[in-house]
């Protein structure tokens, strides 16, 4: 019995690491998935030196160079975007951004951050990092300034968030009452390339980042129970305020992800589907938890339960198990005396 739930507890550390590397192993390598490029904004960039793209659109201060997209320059009161024009109908994709954010500014006296949209509208400025706040679809903000002085976050800080239009994305707050989850990420003023990548497929979205300059994928956020639509929009802005920033998109490459759905699935008009996440507790709650990290971080509360109930029944079983054999034993050592 002490055997099964020694092992049993095991199991569970297994299955524990194993979802933490697991994300980063689904992570295509981008050679063996199928690369969308009209989705995809690569070097060359078509249009250099006009003000006009073939499959992009691009507003505010964004300037197209030979190198990159430069959203914001390091300049005060700045917004930019570029949206891809082709809506995406895949079901299951995944996105790699490489970009960089740098500037002059020393320890948090640089802002705001950049925003990456899967969205149903495009090219609609506003105060989130450049958009519209009531937008639907899928968020995942690159946030580099602490506007809650009350935090105890370490910042550049990276979140997800998924809308219908219902929610509105609060800078006072950081966006700590809207987010998923999330993961504090060093990218500024980096002398190395910075990645960043958003996969969505079976429900299930992904945010990993590679930005120590090792080629490697870590986790940042993993999140079961989403439903986006197809027929949204990819893009990216970013904002600056009294405090500023360049931010720069070097590409941004959509890869469409073989998988197989149930004939259920198949049946479905996706692009009727209510941006969605089932969710334990509600993003409102994170307002209470000043990390964030409650829930769909590397160790969440309901598996920190589980791996201590387990470590508790196996300890208690090993005890109880292990004094009826060593009474067992002084009992057969009198026999012989």
């Amino acid at each position: 019995m002490a055997a099964l739930y020694i092992h049993s507890f095991l199991f569970l550390q297994c299955l524990f690491s194993l979802s933490i590397l697991g994300a980063a192993g689904d992570l295509t390598d981008g050679n063996s998935e199928h690369v969308k490029r009209e989705h995809s904004l690569i070097k060359p960039y078509q249009g250099v030196g006009s003000s006009a793209m073939p499959l992009w659109d691009f507003m505010g201060s964004t300037m197209l160079t030979s190198q990159y997209v430069r959203l914001t320059p390091d300049e005060r009161s700045k917004e930019g975007s570029i949206w891809n024009r082709i809506p995406c109908f895949l079901k299951d994709w995944e996105l790699h951004v490489h970009f960089r954010i740098h500037g002059t500014g020393k320890k948090n006296l640089h802002g705001d951050g950049f925003a990456l949209w899967y969205a149903k509208d495009r090219l609609e400025p506003g105060p989130v990092f450049g958009n519209h706040a009531k937008f639907h679809g899928l968020a995942v903000f690159v946030d580099t300034y602490p506007n809650d002085e009350t935090t105890e976050r370490v910042f550049p800080f990276i979140s997800a968030m998924v809308n219908n239009g219902s929610l509105v994305y609060d800078h006072s707050k950081d966006g700590r009452t809207v987010e998923l989850a999330g993961c504090t990420a060093d990218i500024r003023n980096a002398n190395h390339d910075t990645f960043l990548a958003i996969r969505y497929s079976r429900g299930r979205l992904t945010v990993m980042t590679d930005i120590e300059g090792k080629n490697e994928w870590k986790n940042c956020v993993d999140i079961s129970g989403v439903r986006l639509p197809t027929g949204y929009y990819f893009g990216a802005t970013a904002a600056t305020g009294d405090l500023s920033d360049n931010h720069d998109v070097i590409s941004m490459k959509v890869y469409q992800l073989m998988v197989e759905h149930s004939p259920d699935d198949e049946n479905i008009d996706w692009t009727k589907i209510e941006p969605s996440v089932s969710l334990l507790k509600s993003p409102k709650d994170n307002v209470d938890d000043p990390t964030g990290n409650f829930r769909s971080g590397p160790l969440t509360g309901w598996k920190v339960f589980l791996l201590l109930l387990a470590a508790l029944l196996g300890i208690i079983v090993c005890a109880v198990v292990g004094a009826v054999v060593f009474q067992k034993r002084q009992e057969r050592n009198k026999r012989f005396y």
